[in-house]
């Protein structure tokens, strides 16, 4: 990728993150925020808008660390590992999945509590993983699959950890659907802004030098 098109990748991600978060935000947090809308107080509307903007940027920050940690994984894989590279993915997957039911249940659920509220989070995380990698497919190829449900799935499990830690649940959303957000993006854009390097850099080699 050309650097051109890593800064256009790095802001445009930006905005995704810090768009979604203040969506996001108001919605997940309407029994907070809703009393500054009923009083129309814009100055009050306008700087949770910013910090909430603000708490996107970073979000978008942490997803975009996520990406390209994993794009240097996934090429260790496939030189370490090549054709069993899929298999461990599918199998990271399962213990990302599991370990968001379990090991939270462990540490959060009173005596009696329902395990569905946990296993509801971690078929959402599942579904849009499915469904990106989905588009993904019908984009590039058969065999993005596996490694863009891994990056949806596993990947954003471990970006989300922070707030799994906390546990509040307005927080949960307010991180999960923006860090849904900008991998889905990243992923999604990534084919086409390679592309786009590879006709940049064929346009200057075919350039006459002086």
């Amino acid at each position: 990728m050309t650097s051109r098109n890593w800064v256009k990748l790095f802001i445009s991600t930006l905005l995704v993150g810090g768009f979604t978060t203040g969506v996001v935000g108001f919605i997940v947090r309407w029994d907070e925020f809703a009393p500054i809308f009923a009083d129309f107080d814009i100055l009050e509307i306008l700087s949770v808008l910013f910090w909430l903007v603000g708490v996107g940027l970073i979000f978008s920050i942490v997803s975009q660390m996520g990406f390209f940690a994993y794009l240097t994984v996934h090429r260790f894989g496939l030189g370490i590992f090549k054709g069993l590279w899929n298999p461990i993915q599918i199998v990271l997957i399962l213990f990302a999945l599991f370990d968001l039911v379990y090991f939270r249940y462990k540490a959060f659920a009173n005596e009696g509590d329902s395990l569905f509220p946990y296993f509801s989070i971690a078929f959402f995380l599942l579904i849009v993983g499915l469904v990106v990698a989905a588009i993904k497919v019908k984009q590039t190829n058969q065999h993005a699959f596996i490694p863009a449900v891994f990056f949806m799935v596993a990947v954003t499990a471990i970006e989300w950890v922070p707030v799994l830690r906390v546990n509040e649940k307005s927080w949960l959303y307010l991180m999960l659907i923006p860090l849904l957000a900008c991998n889905t993006y990243q992923l999604l854009i990534l084919h086409k802004l390679n592309k786009d390097s590879q006709k940049q850099r064929s346009a200057i080699a075919k350039k006459p030098s002086k």
